[in-house]
């Protein structure tokens, strides 16, 4: 979401105010930091960041810095208390509001903040994309009104809204005649996405993903991030789908009943088994990767052991993974914490050595299969070769040539690496 939301700060400002995208900060006119507050160590980095362009300021004071996203949304105008060189500070449903907000700086030299909660008012002033690549994030809804006891979404981005799918498809059917072959749907709890359409008809997210399966040239189809209790019967049947990706990301959190009673989660660990066995029914080889959080106050060991055996179960090929980080405004940032930091690390290094085990043994089975491939750019490291992510989103390094890029193709797996696989064009 935030890279989504930081390239449509990009088109807005190249588009409204004429400017260009630059390499070199120091040279820029506008430093813009989009940030994240899910985690405590994110947020802090945001600070880190503003002191290195403190020094661009000093050389240049017309340089004008904004700091917009959840951090901003969730400390408001403390930001500019701590950091006054700060000029903007924005949130996430404001962003479209960065050139009025810019010419107000320059004009006055003052500090401006807005993080107001318009909803779904910023959709309406995006300029279309001139920044394409072959795969393009599409926001189709913000927010969540889940009300996990851990989470701060609710308070940063505020609770679920759905953009119209008229709004979503048009934005999507654009992507597609600009070269875009794959999207990916999000939404902070994706799959709440309900809305009419003009004629009043409930769309689901099923549904538009069976609308968006209809545009020539979209031909992988991925959604981001779902919530358990709404990954329902229709959604599984989307997977029927042969443009819909072999892959989900579905986040568990815990292997304990306990802990996800603590985290007010509202599903069981027996639910989320039997709906991935239903979606394996339809899919038998599909990727299921997961959120976890270690250490969440009140966790036993058995509680852990127990996320230990649900991941040997489910066999996760991919997580985000972290040790909990009470936030502002969430009810279990009051909940007793008892359990030490080198307990928390330890359980979160074994939870992460279980992922990678399990990830590696689906990567070396992928060995010698045929995988189609959205070559998407060149190799970081050797320029002769190209990258790009099969269906259950690992990324191949072959060799090819430029023009591939954009193109679906077919390679033959030849070796599995840690974080990558690499194949060659059959």
């Amino acid at each position: 979401m935030n890279e989504y939301d930081a390239s449509k700060m990009a088109d807005i400002m190249c588009h409204d105010q004429g400017m260009k995208l630059t390499d070199d900060p120091s040279q820029a006119d506008l430093l813009l930091l989009n940030t994240c507050s899910v985690r405590e160590k994110p947020q802090e980095k945001v600070f880190s960041q503003l002191g290195r362009w403190h020094a661009y300021k000093k050389n240049n004071p017309n340089i004008v810095i904004g700091v917009g996203g959840c951090v901003a949304s969730q400390e408001g105008e403390s930001i500019i208390k701590r950091a006054p060189y700060v000029d903007m500070v924005f949130g996430p449903q404001t962003l479209h509001r960065l050139p009025k907000m810019y010419d107000e700086v320059i004009a006055s030299r003052q500090s401006v903040v807005d993080i107001s909660f318009p909803k779904l008012e910023k959709f309406n002033f995006f300029p279309k994309t001139n920044q394409i690549k072959p795969s393009a994030f599409v926001s189709i809804m913000e927010g969540c009104s889940k009300l996990c006891s851990f989470c701060i979404v609710p308070y940063t981005r505020g609770l679920e809204v759905c953009r119209s799918p008229e709004q979503v498809m048009e934005e999507i059917q654009d992507l597609a005649s600009k070269g875009v072959r794959e999207v990916n749907l999000l939404g902070q709890n994706v799959n709440a996405y309900r809305a009419k359409n003009v004629q009043g008809n409930k769309i689901t997210l099923s549904n538009l993903i069976e609308q968006v399966t209809a545009i020539p040239g979209i031909d992988r189809i991925r959604f981001t991030t779902s919530h358990p209790i709404q990954f329902n019967e229709d959604l599984i049947q989307s997977f029927a789908s042969p443009k819909v990706a072999n892959f989900l990301h579905l986040p568990v959190q815990s292997g304990s009943n306990k802990i996800l009673q603590l985290m007010k989660r509202k599903h069981t660990v027996e639910a989320y088994i039997d709906k991935i066995k239903k979606l394996r029914d339809l899919r038998p080889d599909i990727s299921i990767s997961s959120d976890f959080i270690v250490g969440f106050p009140g966790e036993t060991e058995e509680d852990f052991e127990q996320t230990l055996t649900l991941i040997d179960t489910i066999g996760f090929d991919q997580s985000f993974s972290f040790i909990f980080s009470p936030r502002p405004n969430t009810s279990a940032a009051s909940m007793e914490d008892t359990i030490g930091y080198d307990i928390k690390l330890a359980r979160l290094q074994k939870l992460q050595a279980r992922i990678t085990k399990h990830a590696m043994a689906i990567s070396r089975k992928m060995i010698g299969a045929k995988e189609s491939v959205l070559v998407e750019k060149q190799s970081k490291k050797i320029k002769t070769q190209m990258t790009g992510r099969t269906e259950n989103n690992r990324w191949v390094n072959f060799d090819g040539h430029p023009d591939l890029i954009g193109q679906f193709v077919d390679l033959i797996i030849t070796e599995a690496l840690p974080n990558s696989l690499r194949g060659r064009l059959t």
